[in-house]
């Protein structure tokens, strides 16, 4: 891939050097959309109004601990632009056979 881009679509990585983030801790995601666009829905009357692809996004998301039993759920909202949510990484109470390793 670096061959054919030459890096040319790579952006710094927000993440902390040296951090394993597969480690037990709870985490603050954010995952924004391409150029901040309006892809999963609307405010109306000051309310969140997900369209399909909001749907989908806020569906995957609560599946997640379905995949991957030692994540837990924290709290999550799908924004028009934007998903915020907590995940805790706790791999402690399962055998090693249970837990993905990467």
């Amino acid at each position: 891939m670096t061959k054919k881009f030459r890096n040319k679509y790579r952006i710094p990585s927000a993440r902390m050097p040296n951090c394993d983030y597969g480690s037990d801790a709870a985490y603050f995601i954010t995952i924004c959309t391409q150029d901040r666009k309006w892809f999963f829905g609307n405010i109306n009357d000051q309310k969140m109004v997900l369209n399909a692809s909001g749907q989908v996004a806020h569906d995957v998301w609560m599946q997640i601990p379905q995949q991957f039993p030692y994540v837990a759920l924290g709290n999550f909202v799908v924004m028009p632009n934007h998903v915020h949510g907590i995940l805790a990484i706790d791999k402690m109470g399962y055998s090693s056979s249970a837990v993905e390793t990467r």
